[in-house]
């Protein structure tokens, strides 16, 4: 595992659950009517210039740090970072970030990368579910 600790507990399921609502809230909870195509807060908040897509950063940022507290290595972070950076840098271009918000999806990437990384671990990444304010492992 080159060092890195993979936390195996009930703990590290309410994190993820919380790190996926939250990358679903940010990349896609909503749809636009009459399509497909999902959209979350860092298209909406996006539309705001250089503050919108700094927040946004940031909140890619924290799921970044989280997923470090979960035990996800070096190269997987570097991963993240870039995945985020991107989102953030072309996210603040006026008009062409906007859609790039929309289409990128830089919190969901990173979540399959994390659940990736952690089913090949050994951990049961799957089984979470979110009813309400309470999380019960299914």
């Amino acid at each position: 595992m080159h060092g890195t600790t993979i936390r195996h507990d009930n703990r590290t399921q309410q994190s993820l659950a919380r790190l996926e609502a939250l990358a679903k809230l940010m990349d896609g909870a909503f749809v636009i009517p009459g399509t497909t195509i999902r959209f979350g807060l860092d298209g909406i908040v996006g539309l705001i210039p250089v503050a919108g897509d700094m927040l946004a950063g940031l909140v890619s940022t924290y799921l970044i740090l989280e997923a470090r507290q979960l035990g996800a290595p070096g190269w997987l972070i570097a991963r993240m970072l870039a995945n985020a950076f991107l989102d953030t840098a072309i996210g603040a271009v006026p008009v062409v970030g906007d859609a790039f918000d929309v289409l990128f999806r830089a919190n969901m990437k990173n979540m399959t990368l994390l659940r990736r990384y952690l089913e090949k671990k050994g951990l049961r990444v799957g089984g979470v579910v979110i009813e309400g304010e309470a999380v019960h492992a299914a």
